[in-house]
C-alpha cells in the first residue's frame, strides 16, 4: 500500500496493548495463517468477570466476515490460550468482524478508507485539543491526513500519538460497504 506521495506506508499499528497486546502476539500468526487479520484485541472485566474480544477481518479485505469465520477463529484461539494460557483464571472469548464503522487501528487503514469520515482521539493535544472528526484524505509520512470539514481545514495527525479511531457511519460508507468496497 502506498501513501498520498506514492510511497510505501510503514506496517504501525496500535491494535492492542498490556495482556492484549501479549495475547495478540500469540494468536495473530495462526490467524494469519488461516487467512485472517486481527483488528483489535482486548480484554475488559475485572477478576471474576474478564472477557477476550478479537476483532478480525479477512487479510484480503475483500470477503465477508461470515459466522463460521468467527467460529473457526474462536476454535483456533481458544486452543492457542489453553496451551499459552496468558488469561488467569477463567475468561469469556468474543470474536467478530470489525464491521461497517470499524476502528482505524493501523496506518494502512487511514489510506484504505480515505474518502470516508472517521473520529480520531489523540493522546497528546494537538493545536489545543483531543477529538477530532473529518474526511479521511489519506496518509503522508506516517501521518493521518484529515479533513476538518465542518472547520474548512486541513491537518496531519501523527499516528504514534493516535489514541483510538473508527469510520463514522454514513449513507456514503453503508454504499460503500453494500458494493463490496
Amino acid at each position: 500500500m502506498s501513501d498520498a506521495s506514492g510511497g510505501s506506508i510503514p506496517l504501525l499499528a496500535k491494535t492492542s496493548e498490556g495482556k492484549a497486546a501479549q495475547i495478540e502476539q500469540i494468536i495473530a500468526p495462526t490467524l494469519a495463517s488461516m487467512g485472517f487479520d486481527i483488528v483489535r484485541v482486548m480484554v475488559t472485566g475485572g477478576e471474576e468477570r474478564k472477557t477476550l474480544q478479537v476483532m478480525a477481518e479477512h487479510s484480503d479485505h475483500e470477503a465477508t466476515m461470515t459466522v463460521e469465520n468467527c467460529s473457526d477463529i474462536s476454535r483456533a484461539i481458544e486452543a492457542m490460550l489453553e496451551v499459552e494460557d496468558p488469561i488467569a483464571g477463567a475468561f469469556r472469548l468474543e470474536v467478530s468482524s470489525a464491521g461497517i464503522d470499524r476502528p482505524l487501528t493501523r496506518l494502512a487503514d487511514f489510506a484504505r478508507f480515505a474518502g470516508f469520515e472517521a473520529r480520531i482521539e489523540m493522546s497528546i493535544s494537538v493545536e489545543g485539543r483531543r477529538r477530532f472528526k473529518g474526511r479521511l484524505l489519506g496518509v503522508k509520512d506516517e501521518a493521518i491526513h484529515l479533513d476538518l470539514e465542518d472547520e474548512d481545514a486541513e491537518i496531519y495527525l501523527r499516528f504514534q500519538d493516535m489514541s483510538r479511531a473508527k469510520l463514522i457511519l454514513t449513507d456514503e460508507l453503508i454504499a460503500a460497504a453494500q458494493a463490496g468496497g
